[in-house]
């Protein structure tokens, strides 16, 4: 099966289902990424006295890196305006994704849930852009057979973290995935990737934050008892 993960931002994959990815690459499922910012933005640019072009160049370096640490079948990085996406023409954006998974032809395509997970507004416009260009291309292509969104359970967004975190209900909630040590590792070494991020990365919090369960809503989809994997009853 193919599976193709939908991102603003260098990072967003590490932050969230590399894990998964990591198990389902050892499964022999192809992995795809696609980010469609450099995320050069940020302001930890400034920390390095990086113009917006040169913190992108570094952070696409970086997620280079995370390409091979995780295997990845394949890897698009596009170069939208990062923290920008909101003032961008949507259909530009969706002609981006769109032509994407026309090459890939993923069975499966994941991305943010309706609340971004952080609430960041580049997370919000990523999940109406997917949903929008998921919704248009399925009814004339059979390849796709189903839209997931990674997303948090409450129990997850308790505790200390450096940002603010949204969660989906136990009814929301379509699909458990269960990683082991392997995975956890593999996702542990993708955020080592990100070296002009480590003292974020380290001071997030987000390391204690990475479970062995991983879950998903399936769009237009209710499955109780939930899937154990993402590919579980396909149509």
């Amino acid at each position: 099966m193919k599976i193709l993960y939908i991102y603003p931002h260098p990072d967003d994959e590490s932050f969230g289902p590399a894990h998964v990815m990591s198990k389902q690459l050892r499964e022999g499922h192809e992995v795809y990424l696609l980010t469609l910012t450099k995320g050069g933005a940020t302001k930890q640019r400034f920390k390095y006295g990086l113009s917006v072009e040169e913190m992108g160049e570094e952070r696409h370096k970086e997620m280079l890196e995370v390409e091979k640490v995780l295997g990845l079948t394949g890897m698009t990085v596009l170069d939208l305006t990062d923290s920008g996406l909101k003032e961008m023409d949507p259909e530009f954006i969706e002609k981006s994704i769109e032509d994407e998974i026309m090459k890939i032809k993923p069975d499966v395509v994941v991305t943010y849930p309706v609340h971004g997970i952080s609430g960041f507004h580049d997370h919000l416009i990523t999940h109406a852009v997917v949903k929008s260009v998921y919704c248009r291309l399925r009814k004339d292509n059979d390849f796709l057979k189903r839209l997931a969104f990674h997303t948090l359970s409450k129990e997850e967004t308790e505790g200390e973290f450096m940002f603010r975190l949204n969660n989906s209900t136990d009814e929301e909630i379509d699909c458990i995935i269960e990683v082991d040590d392997t995975d956890i590792k593999k996702s542990m070494d993708a955020l080592d990737c990100y070296v002009t991020f480590k003292e974020t990365i380290d001071n997030s919090g987000i390391r204690n934050k990475i479970k062995k369960k991983v879950f998903f809503e399936i769009y237009q989809e209710d499955h109780k008892p939930y899937l154990t994997n993402i590919f579980e009853k396909l149509k």
